[in-house]
């Protein structure tokens, strides 16, 4: 089917496709990062303290009450990469992309919107509600990813991507900075603070899906839909779609070993930013850094706001050395953050090292991730954009689980979380090793000689 809408960098288009970071990365700050577990994990405290138990209740299985969104967001990550190539495979087919991120985007807007009816008898309905949200946010993302390739020219994916990436960073860190500071000042308001944090969850979904609509007035069909066969539904043809691409991935070998590069260092930096609070609030003689809550609150925000003109500033060195170059530079750096990490941050000066360390971070954060994206774009065979990019987000989400294993045991192993910080390096140095062998020039001309025979 010929392709409907074909301009590209077109400035409209962009902007519209950008806000939907904008939007869905309320969602990543306010309720993943902040404020939705500690709220859960209390909530389940009171009620196994109400049972006089240790553990509380779900679906019959004794769970500890801070054990209880760790479970979920496992099994949200489980569920997600069953689902998201599946669902990929039906977007390509269908030529339904805009309409399946809209149904997504909306069934996880809701689902964040309702957590403001979380309260101590429902403190289940926390985790439930994530489940569903995650996983919807997680096939949005595929879908949205996937449209890269249609709106900007290959030339321009690098600044798109990262213009993308710096509006996630900026909107996210705007609402985070809202909702810290009615938090913070909500008794002040004759608001108690568990209604005060009940609003900021639905805040995240109500900004989710407000933005939303600004994406969905901009951004275009690329096809017409496309009809199914008889005796067909896009269940049955969605497998049959993902089982051809299977059979195919040999045609792609340089797309699959760059996949398996990005498998490795990008789980060693999701890991890096979930651990940071734990090393910097853990006590000195475990080898943390004994930081206060407003300190960690401070450097959580400027990170969140430098990341910004990091993701931006990537967008231009990828333009000057070339995309690959640009994401070695940033394994490197992600290397000593690392290694500064564990043998830096001592003495009285420590707090003013974390912000600096905060600093690095975030200057190659976005920039890591947005390049990644847009090289990974330029491997991607025309018309199977949404199944390669349902493989890039299990990429990214499906191993979320190793890099912690990998710190846990460490820290288990030599009682110190200095070691366990310096166990990550493991990924990065993996990067480093197997993204120089990664051909980008042969991997995009088997993406477009597979586009052509299609």
């Amino acid at each position: 089917m010929a392709k409907e809408n074909m301009a590209v960098n077109d400035k409209r288009e962009i902007f519209g496709w950008a806000m939907y970071d904008w939007a869905n990365s309320a969602f990543s700050t306010t309720i993943g990062t902040v404020f939705l577990a500690p709220f859960v994990a209390s909530l389940a405290r009171n009620a196994a303290e109400a049972a006089g138990t240790s553990t509380v209740s779900f679906l019959g299985l004794p769970v500890a009450p801070d054990s209880f969104m760790p479970y979920c967001i496992s099994f949200s990550v489980g569920m997600q990469v069953l689902f998201l190539p599946i669902l990929g495979a039906i977007a390509d087919y269908s030529h339904l992309r805009k309409q399946m991120m809209q149904i997504f985007a909306t069934i996880g807007a809701v689902a964040t919107i309702l957590m403001f009816l979380v309260t101590g008898g429902l403190w289940w309905l926390g985790g439930v509600l994530f489940i569903v949200a995650n996983l919807a946010f997680g096939a949005a993302m595929v879908f949205y990813n996937s449209y890269l390739p249609d709106i900007a020219s290959e030339e321009e994916r690098d600044r798109v991507s990262s213009y993308g990436w710096a509006m996630g960073y900026m909107g996210g860190g705007i609402l985070l900075a809202l909702n810290l500071a009615f938090y913070t000042f909500s008794d002040k308001l004759g608001v108690p603070s568990n209604l005060a944090i009940r609003i900021n969850l639905a805040s995240a979904g109500l900004w989710w899906l407000g933005f939303s609509f600004l994406t969905w007035s901009r951004l275009r069909p690329r096809h017409a839909a496309r009809q199914l066969p008889a005796g067909e539904n896009y269940t049955s043809i969605g497998f049959k779609q993902l089982r051809k691409t299977f059979s195919e991935v040999k045609h792609f070998p340089e797309t699959l070993k760059f996949l398996l590069s990005y498998f490795l260092y990008n789980d060693g930096i999701q890991t890096v930013i979930a651990v940071a609070s734990t090393f910097a609030a853990a006590p000195l003689i475990q080898g943390g850094l004994e930081l206060g809550q407003e300190t960690l609150t401070a450097v959580v925000l400027m990170i969140q706001f430098m990341a910004f003109f990091g993701a931006l500033f990537w967008g231009k060195l990828a333009g000057w050395v070339g995309a690959k170059q640009s994401v070695i530079i940033s394994l490197v750096i992600w290397a000593g953050v690392v290694i500064y990490a564990y043998g830096g941050l001592k003495g009285e000066s420590a707090t003013a090292q974390f912000f600096i360390l905060g600093v690095f971070i975030a200057l190659v954060m976005g920039g890591s991730q947005a390049i990644s994206r847009s090289l990974f774009a330029q491997m991607v065979p025309h018309g199977k954009e949404a199944e390669f990019f349902s493989f890039y987000e299990v990429s990214e989400r499906g191993t979320s689980w190793i890099g912690p294993l990998v710190f846990g045991l460490a820290n288990q192993i030599f009682g110190n979380l200095r070691y366990a910080i310096l166990s990550l390096i493991f990924f990065f140095i993996m990067g480093l090793i197997l993204l120089p062998f990664v051909n980008v020039t042969k991997a995009i001309t088997d993406a477009k000689k597979y586009g052509e025979n299609q």
